[in-house]
Parts: C-alpha cells; sequence; structure tokens
C-alpha cells in the first residue's frame, strides 16, 4: 500500500525550512501573541497524523493495528489525540507510553485522560515482552515519542521502546521528526526511529532535509498546524499558500 498526497499548492514550490530556534518562536508566537493554544495545535497535529496514517493503511483503518508510542510531550500529546481520531474511525489502537504516567502533565495529559475514558489500551514500556508482541502485530506504529525537544541521546525507557520499533519490521510513520534524530544537525542518536514517513508540522525542520537525515526520515509531509502569515512574516519567511490545495504536503528532495 502506498501513501497518496495531493501535490503541493503551486507546481515547482520550495517549502522553506526552519531552524528548531524559528520552531520555537513561531509556538511562542501562536501562544502568547496570537493565543493559538496548544490544544488547539495538538488537535491540528494529531488529526494530521491521523490522517496520514489512514493514508498509509490504504484508506480506510477499521480493524487496521495500529501502535501509538507516546512520549509525556507535546508531541506525544499529538500522538495520543492521533490515537483517539484513529479508534473512533474505527482501527485497532494500542498506546505505549514513553514515560510513567505520573511524567504527563499539562495538555499530554488531557489527551491521555481522553483516551482513558474511551476505554483505550494504553500500557507502559514494560514489560517489554507485551510491547515487542504489539509492535509486531502492527500494521502501522506512528512515532510521537520526541520532538524538536530532544536533547542528546535518547534515554530510557524511550530508547528500549525506538530499539524495539526499529526490530519489529513494522512500519513506521514519525510525527514532527524521528525519535531520535537531531532538527538542525540532521545526525541520528543512538537510537533513532528508521521511518517510512514522517510528517512534520508547519515547516521541515532543517535537519530534516540533510543528506545524513534521508534513511531515517523516509517519505518526507508537511502538515498544516494553522500558522498564520502574521507569524511567518515576524521570521521574515515567505511560506504563501502552501496548504491551499492539502492541508498535507509532499516535500520535494533536491
Amino acid at each position: 500500500m502506498t501513501d497518496q498526497v495531493r501535490p503541493p499548492a503551486r507546481a515547482g514550490e520550495v517549502i522553506p525550512t526552519v531552524s528548531v530556534e524559528q520552531m520555537r518562536e513561531v509556538d511562542r508566537l501562536m501562544i502568547d501573541e496570537l493565543h493559538i493554544d496548544l490544544l488547539q495545535m495538538m488537535e491540528n497535529a494529531g488529526r494530521a497524523l491521523a490522517e496520514q496514517a489512514r493514508r498509509l493503511v490504504g484508506g480506510d483503518v477499521r480493524g487496521a493495528q495500529v501502535v501509538v508510542l507516546a512520549g509525556p510531550g507535546g508531541n506525544g500529546g499529538g500522538g495520543l489525540t492521533a490515537g483517539r481520531r484513529l479508534l473512533i474511525w474505527g482501527a485497532d489502537v494500542t498506546v505505549i507510553l514513553g514515560a510513567a504516567r505520573r511524567e504527563f502533565q499539562g495538555v499530554p495529559l488531557h489527551q491521555l485522560s481522553i483516551l482513558d475514558s474511551m476505554g483505550a489500551l494504553a500500557r507502559d514500556a514494560e514489560p517489554a515482552d507485551a510491547v515487542e508482541a504489539a509492535l509486531h502485530s502492527a500494521d502501522l506504529v506512528l512515532d510521537a515519542l520526541i520532538g524538536y525537544s530532544l536533547r542528546g541521546a535518547p534515554r530510557e525507557p524511550i530508547a528500549s521502546l525506538i530499539r524495539a520499533a526499529n526490530a519489529s519490521g513494522a512500519r513506521i510513520s514519525a510525527l514532527d521528526l524521528p525519535s531520535g534524530l537531531d532538527g538542525d544537525s540532521g545526525a541520528a542518536y543512538d537510537p533513532t526511529i528508521r521511518a517510512v514517513s514522517t510528517l512534520t508540522l508547519a515547516l521541515p525542520k532543517v535537519g530534516l532535509t540533510r543528506p545524513a537525515a534521508r534513511e531515517w526520515v523516509g517519505n518526507l509531509y508537511v502538515a498544516d498546524i494553522s500558522v498564520p502569515k502574521v507569524v511567518y512574516d515576524r521570521l521574515g519567511l515567505d511560506v504563501g499558500a502552501l496548504f491551499a490545495r492539502s492541508d498535507i504536503v509532499p516535500y520535494q528532495f533536491e
């Protein structure tokens, strides 16, 4: 099965990239000055990831075995949101947490609590054999363990989850960046998720486009999380009507 997406908004369009620091400023401007809060952005990210998952399994998720690897931060919150939507659409979703439940706070905890209320299966990273069994039976794994906040090599229990996902042979779709990949340099720490598809948010982080990152990123797509033009103007970025035809567009590597 292939992931089918519409072409970019304009033929030959060049999609600008951003540094991690620029993306932090985008998020700050969205929240502090435009009052588009984290919950709204997380909903947009999760909806886009769920849509990407639907495309990756052939357009109908009913009965599909999807495993969501969710860390305790914003990236994990997006994964949890995607898991909720996929459950509603009829997928068989298993959530594996990349941290103890007590480490989930704020908006990610809110998303986890919704899944709990729906009766979704959310388990810890232990026991390892149960995690490995879930991964090996998955039609698709969604990597939402670590976003652009990565500082050095992933630590336990996330490191073991990354290794188990890579070893499972399942197709992995990463949210924003493959967990373990540096958003600026494109360097892959030990370990790093090896994705068949990466759905980055708003604009590609520059590290995703570097040659060293290609084997970890797979096919790269960009998802709309509703960043207004005024935010990009503040950063001196000319983005244009990138999502005029679709809210998920492919990035064309040079």
